[in-house]
């Protein structure tokens, strides 16, 4: 059996892209499916697996569902970042042909960022929980008329053909992951690049959300994300955020102070390095 240190665990099926991603980070691990990211969560705090690897934004589709509400109560700790390109497949069983399809399979999320395909070819989407379970359906039912939009890996898995490959829409699409642990691997403030990952909820009062970011303004920390997301009772919005820098360092630790006056709580998620796609973006950018 595999040892519980060498596995990373994700939601989904066997060949889903959150399983494609752990072998692109971690290509010495054994990847784990669990069937909800709360499964995802438990199989690292109970000790079955090392990490996990946890989908939060894609560049098309936005933020995924209730992930900033499970982020905080997991337990867990952000350890790194994973940036995974998305190369979506039109799949079919074998001997099929793109002429007899009628219907495609997939998660919500793919079907509505390969609408310019199905549309030409006039199919009817079907919705699934996740792109390698329909893969797996499709299989299973061994219909020609049938075809899955899900990746080469999970047509590898279930012994389908890919009848188009990179059929997404946008050239970009892309999927930020983040990785977590049961316990912190922070990289120290003398570190470059780092990212800080944390939450916070503002006061019911007016210009809180200005107040509480004008601390990071007057230090010059660049949020790299700042999302917001309704608590409970509809009183108070809480905010999750991605910040350059490392919290002992004076520029972030001063703005996280001025922070600390306006808002109810902050919990720091994450202290990490940034991937390397996050640089070379930047870097475009420039250009």
């Amino acid at each position: 059996m595999t040892k519980p240190e060498n596995t990373i665990a994700f939601q989904g099926a066997p060949g889903a892209y959150s399983d494609l991603a752990c072998r692109g980070a971690y290509p010495g691990m054994t990847t784990l499916p669990c069937r909800s990211f709360e499964y995802t969560f438990d199989a690292v705090c109970e000790g079955k697996a090392a990490l996990a690897m946890i989908p939060i934004e894609n560049s098309v589709a936005g933020r995924v569902a209730d992930i900033h509400h499970l982020l905080p109560e997991s337990g867990l700790h952000i350890v790194a970042e994973h940036f995974q390109r998305v190369n979506h497949h039109l799949l079919g069983v074998p001997g099929a042909e793109i002429g007899d399809l009628t219907h495609v399979h997939s998660h919500i999320h793919a079907l509505n960022q390969c609408r310019n395909l199905i549309r030409e070819l006039g199919l009817e989407p079907v919705e699934h929980v996740d792109t390698a379970g329909a893969a797996a359906d499709v299989a299973a039912a061994g219909d020609k008329t049938q075809t899955a939009i899900a990746s080469e890996l999970a047509a590898e898995m279930d012994g389908l053909q890919s009848l188009k490959a990179n059929i997404e829409d946008a050239e970009h699409n892309t999927t930020r992951f983040v990785v977590m642990a049961a316990e912190p691997r922070n990289p120290g403030p003398e570190s470059e690049h780092v990212l800080t990952s944390f939450v916070f909820r503002v006061r019911n009062v007016p210009a809180a959300l200005y107040k509480a970011l004008g601390g990071f303004a007057t230090n010059g920390v660049n949020l790299t994300k700042l999302e917001s997301y309704v608590g409970g009772g509809f009183v108070a919005a809480q905010f999750y955020a991605d910040a350059e820098g490392h919290p002992e360092q004076k520029a972030l630790k001063l703005a996280l102070e001025e922070l600390a006056f306006i808002t109810h709580e902050i919990k720091i998620l994450g202290v990490y390095p940034g991937h390397p796609f996050r640089q070379q973006q930047n870097e475009a950018a420039e250009d």
